[in-house]
């Protein structure tokens, strides 16, 4: 494989944190801890983690409201990002965002959104302003197959496409908009094939094979960085959880859910790694139990931090120069 022991090892802890980290959250919600909606990554860790890995550290972020995973792979520490979960002043967004609303200007985290779609032309406005000020920065912009239907798809993709923005869209198919089947909401079943209206270049991958995803990430970035204009890649996945925790999911089986699983990305990278010689199972478990306590640290600090202060309305509403 393309990847060194200290890639393999650190792409297998941070798709385990992101998992151990999402099972603490649903635990943590079913407890009444986190306000709000919680839209857990469970099952689709090897795009975020694999996209990071093929982005340069100051390339812009913008994703949407499933967004723990990216704010992890990016690096950010749990503790910060489960107390935004509690909605504590040490979170990330000092407890103010919550789920869907975190972000890291030093990062160049642009946020999670809670409108669907409604991310797509701030990603294109961000990857203007980086062509007019001649920053040689790329924005990948992350949303769901279900984005793929809403204008803003069309109009921001066009856009970008007409001015060669370095902008690469990565559509993250877990086969479900909320409780929608994409075949019975998109007459295109295979989104990257809307890319073409805009003649923009794009390509169907494997979201769970963590280094496809890398890879791929990668080529198209630079493609996107040497003035080729924007890029698509759809990347095939399945959520292991409902769309959000309210979801009652009457709209797929158990035994759909199950066959899923089979294409666990950390089972299947954890396999690759051990079958390549690149680790023993006592590495791996040595990870593992790392991240329990990386985790238990992260819950303890969002359990006991105190309430942001009710001047904390007005703070961080304006920006001024």
């Amino acid at each position: 494989m393309n990847v060194t022991r200290a890639e393999a090892l650190d792409l297998f802890r941070r798709m385990s944190l992101i998992r151990r980290f999402e099972e603490r959250a649903e635990e943590a919600y079913g407890r009444g801890k986190v306000g709000g909606f919680l839209h857990l990554y469970i099952g689709e860790e090897a795009i975020a983690v694999g996209a990071m890995a093929g982005l340069k550290p100051d390339d812009d972020v913008v994703t949407h409201y499933r967004d723990h995973g990216y704010i992890l792979a990016r690096g950010i520490d749990p503790k910060r990002v489960m107390a935004e979960l509690y909605g504590k002043a040490t979170g990330l967004s000092k407890g103010k965002g919550g789920s869907m609303h975190m972000a890291d200007v030093k990062r160049h985290l642009w946020g999670g959104y809670a409108i669907v779609g409604g991310h797509i032309p701030l990603a294109t406005g961000l990857a203007l302003a980086n062509q007019y000020q001649g920053v040689p920065r790329v924005v990948a912009c992350f949303f769901g197959e279900g984005a793929t239907n809403i204008g803003t798809f069309f109009t921001s993709l066009n856009m970008a496409s007409i001015w060669k923005l370095p902008l690469v869209a990565i559509v993250e198919n877990n086969h479900y908009g909320m409780g929608t089947a994409v075949e019975r909401a998109s007459a295109v079943s295979e989104v990257h094939l809307k890319a073409c209206a805009f003649n923009i270049p794009s390509a169907r991958i494997d979201g769970n094979d963590v280094l496809a995803v890398r890879d791929t990430v990668h080529e198209m970035v630079e493609k996107a960085r040497a003035g080729e204009g924007p890029q698509l890649i759809e990347a095939m996945t399945y959520r292991f959880r409902g769309h959000s925790m309210g979801d009652p999911q009457r709209y797929r089986t158990k035994e759909e859910v199950e066959a899923a699983k089979v294409h666990d990305p950390i089972v299947l990278w954890r396999r690759s790694v051990l079958e390549n010689g690149l680790a023993t199972d006592a590495d791996l478990q040595k990870i593992l139990d790392e991240i329990e306590v990386e985790v238990d640290a992260a819950v303890q600090i969002a359990e006991t931090s105190p309430e942001p202060e009710p001047s904390e309305l007005y703070t961080d509403v304006l920006v001024s120069e």
